[in-house]
């Protein structure tokens, strides 16, 4: 959100729907129901954010908003140097820290995943908080890692949503419904569903299907 009221969203196309809003053209009107759900908490101190593909949206407004005494190391993925969204804008943002870039075919950055340079950082510098957005099986990994080096973490899940208000089901990792009790989960909750996290997810028909 600007000072004068512009709000930017990011939209991957994957289906009926985002496809609909990639046709869409100046000047024509979307309804828009929300918010729903929490949202991340914040903190000072040494932030790490690790961001996947889309995933990088919601983390660089997360930056704008973080406490300017935060000193913000920022992890960014995804499979081409196209896909690193925002990239310029992070690296006026994170002057005081530092950002990282990774894409898998080796276009920009280093070639790998966003999750290899994460646990040579853990290993080497300490953080108050890790916060990641992007694909479930990356996310999984950072929470591995935030347990594995004792790290607080807050993870945005995306799951089918349908009716947004804890109704229909179509969302659920768990004892969890992602709109209603997220789409923000701590590291406590996850342990509590890591059976389904990064694992499966449910289908159009409410069905479990895998993620791998």
């Amino acid at each position: 959100a600007e000072k004068d009221g512009t709000i930017s969203v990011a939209v991957r196309k994957v289906g009926e729907a985002t496809a609909a809003l990639y046709c869409m053209k100046t000047g024509d009107t979307i309804g828009v129901r929300g918010p729903f759900g929490n949202s991340f908490t914040m903190k000072e101190g040494r932030v790490l954010m690790v961001g996947g593909g889309t995933g990088i949206a919601p983390l660089l407004y997360l930056t704008k908003k973080l406490p300017k005494t935060s000193k913000v190391t920022f992890i960014i993925g995804a499979k081409t140097k196209e896909e690193l969204l925002y990239i310029d804008e992070l690296e006026k943002l994170c002057k005081s820290g530092k950002l990282v870039a990774a894409t898998e075919d080796g276009s920009h950055g280093t070639k790998c995943l966003a999750t290899s340079p994460l646990e040579s950082l853990l290993q080497s510098e300490k953080f108050d908080v890790i916060y990641t957005c992007g694909p479930e099986l990356m996310m999984l990994k950072v929470l591995d890692l935030a347990e594995k080096y004792d790290v607080a973490l807050e993870v945005s899940l995306e799951r089918l949503m349908r009716c947004a208000i804890g109704l229909c089901g179509s969302c659920i990792i768990g004892k969890y419904r992602v709109c209603r009790d997220g789409p923000i989960f701590t590291k406590t909750q996850l342990r509590e569903v890591k059976a389904d996290f990064g694992a499966t997810k449910r289908d159009f028909d409410g069905r479990k299907i895998s993620l791998g």
